[in-house]
């Protein structure tokens, strides 16, 4: 069945964080929302389908994982990234977020140091703090036009007795796709100096042409690797609230366990476990066409960006569905960039800051909704930066 991803789906007055929120967000409700990372489109027809037989069986009890729950999962990651996952070391949890805590409270103690890699997903940030340990900075260096790891300078906070790397592999917000001989140097350094790598792989699946995501544990032998995934950003159901860790060290499982059991977090909700499965069970070929379409619009934008546009440059993506663009010819202080983004063109990104004090002077652009929409956006920043 051929997928419309250009039908416009009303989602204003649905308490859409994205969409209702615009206003809490930006002070007006007139931009277009290209911020939250999640998409416009309808989710895969199998899940909405699961989702309705479930919610037919009129009773909503307490709900275990099944195990056809942990068969759709491990085969799908088997068939797709050549990643076989023990059942054994699978954890499920509420969402990958509360799983980063998880492990930062399970395998660290107040003080100890975490690494991250700005720009990055900006919760990295404040699971760490927040749970008291000390923020090590170990940033990306911007090479030829890609963002790169300083590994060099990883070795050095590795040294200095860091005990975790918290690793966004695809990389968010920048796009990076890692390549094996990066991963290897990466996991080199963490065997060396042992440190536990905690590798957020939630966009594992939205992936570019040419690209090739490489999950960090199938290649980790025996460095020690904890991996968040869900399918809740390839298929668009974040708001329902599952992912999955995989954890190969027994000790480090009962630990993490052990943070969950603290917080008393047991009951599963049936709705997701329903969707969670569907999804990874019979979701590929809406996966396979999203990306068509998803590539298609992100290389409309970029030439866009390029020809109309000159005093910005979106940065080479090769997976996710999130753009950064550089805005920083433009002149403008990033308080004064936010504002002229939402008073100007109209258009609600998020900041760059945001992601870290090395994102100043960019904007992360969400191109997942229908093309006329992104391209409308495009045009209201090319008509606002030309302006200026």
């Amino acid at each position: 069945m051929t997928i419309n991803f250009d039908r416009l789906i009303q989602r204003e007055q649905t308490a859409s964080l994205k969409h209702d929120g615009r206003k809490g967000y930006f002070g007006k409700d007139d931009v277009i929302p290209l911020w939250v990372a999640d998409m416009d489109f309808a989710a895969p027809e199998a899940v909405t389908q699961a989702l309705i037989a479930r919610a037919e069986h009129p009773v909503y009890g307490y709900t275990m994982y099944p195990d056809s729950m942990f068969e759709a999962m491990q085969s799908w990651f088997q068939q797709r990234h050549n990643w076989q996952i023990d059942r054994r070391s699978i954890v499920m949890c509420p969402g990958v977020v509360p799983s980063l805590y998880a492990v930062i409270q399970g395998l660290t103690k107040p003080g100890d140091k975490v690494i991250i890699q700005p720009p990055v997903y900006h919760p990295f940030f404040t699971t760490i703090t927040k749970s008291e340990r000390e923020l090590v900075l170990n940033p990306l260096q911007l090479k030829d036009g890609l963002y790169r790891m300083d590994l060099e300078h990883f070795e050095q906070c590795a040294a200095e007795g860091a005990k975790l790397l918290l690793f966004c592999s695809p990389h968010n917000p920048a796009g990076r796709v890692w390549q094996q001989e990066e991963l290897e140097s990466l996991l080199a350094i963490a065997a060396k100096y042992n440190v536990t790598i905690v590798s957020d792989e939630i966009h594992a699946d939205l992936i570019y042409p040419h690209e090739q995501h490489i999950p960090l544990a199938a290649i980790a032998g025996d460095v020690s690797v904890v991996s968040t995934v869900s399918p809740s950003k390839s298929f668009n159901i974040p708001g329902l609230g599952l992912s999955a860790m995989v954890i190969n060290d027994p000790e480090q499982r009962r630990l993490i366990n052990g943070v969950f059991e603290s917080w008393h977090i047991s009951a599963a909700n049936p709705f997701s476990i329903s969707a969670f499965e569907a999804a990874y069970r019979s979701g590929a070929d809406w996966l396979e066409q999203l990306m068509i379409y998803l590539d298609e619009t992100r290389n409309q934008v970029v030439d866009f960006i390029k020809n109309n546009v000159p005093s910005i440059k979106v940065m080479p993506s090769q997976g996710t569905y999130l753009l950064w663009i550089d805005c920083q010819e433009l002149g403008l202080a990033d308080d004064e960039l936010r504002l002229f983004f939402i008073n100007e063109a109209k258009v609600g990104m998020n900041p760059g800051v945001t992601f870290g004090e090395v994102g100043s002077g960019f904007m992360r652009m969400n191109i997942a909704a229908p093309r006329q929409v992104i391209m409308e956006a495009c045009q209201r920043i090319a008509d606002a930066c030309n302006q200026l």
